[in-house]
């Protein structure tokens, strides 16, 4: 039941928070920041150095908060196994690795495969992915998502990569069940601004609840 609870949540929050960052000490502050605005799906990317450790850190942290952290730039299934021990909730990979979903079917943690194909998107589908992420998305923008709806009706789907304050409604509306997103939502720690990170998740959440409406 577990495995379904959290893909309810990442769908009724419908903002997954892809976090990269280049230290420990950037990538607590800004998931502090995100969670703040209200985005509650923390997808801690395996490029964060020490990205493993700041997975435990942050599942003993928040245990009893309502947020769920994943793992996101998963690759394979040992980076996998890895992540789940540490208490990472969900599991996102940039491409479709088989050997990766199987693993996180066996331990009933969701797992979001990056696809760009039909083909790709059947193949996950069939493997048991129930939400399957188009990546990059800024490679087609929002009509792909439709596009792909129309052949797979029962599919859903999450773009990461070029979803934009300015076109998250675009992505919902054409049928997306949530976006990740991560540069154009964390820009501010870049400058050090993480008044404006909590800021921009807060519009991000509303935006989509509009779109929803």
């Amino acid at each position: 039941m577990k495995r379904i609870e959290t893909i309810q949540k990442i769908v009724d929050s419908g903002v997954v928070a892809v976090i990269r960052a280049e230290s420990k000490e950037q990538g607590m502050k800004i998931i502090e920041a995100v969670k703040k605005g209200g985005i509650k799906a923390l997808e801690i990317t395996m490029t964060v150095p020490g990205a493993v450790d700041i997975i435990k850190e942050l599942s003993e942290v928040y245990k009893n908060e309502d947020v769920i952290i994943g793992a996101g730039t998963v690759l394979d299934p040992e980076t996998a196994r890895a992540c789940i021990l540490a208490g990472a909730k969900y599991i996102v990979s940039p491409s479709l690795n088989v050997e990766t979903v199987k693993l996180c079917n066996r331990y009933r943690i969701p797992v979001m495969p990056g696809i760009m194909t039909v083909k790709e998107a059947i193949e996950a589908l069939e493997y048991g992915a129930e939400i399957v992420k188009v990546f990059p998305g800024n490679a087609f923008g929002p009509s792909i998502i439709s596009a792909f709806k129309g052949p797979l009706p029962q599919g859903n789907f999450m773009p990461t990569g070029g979803v934009s304050l300015d076109n998250v409604k675009d992505w919902i509306k054409a049928g997306a069940i949530a976006v990740g997103t991560g540069g154009d939502l964390t820009k501010g720690a870049k400058t050090g601004d993480y008044d404006l990170v909590t800021e921009t998740a807060r519009k991000f959440v509303e935006e989509v609840k509009k779109a929803r409406a």
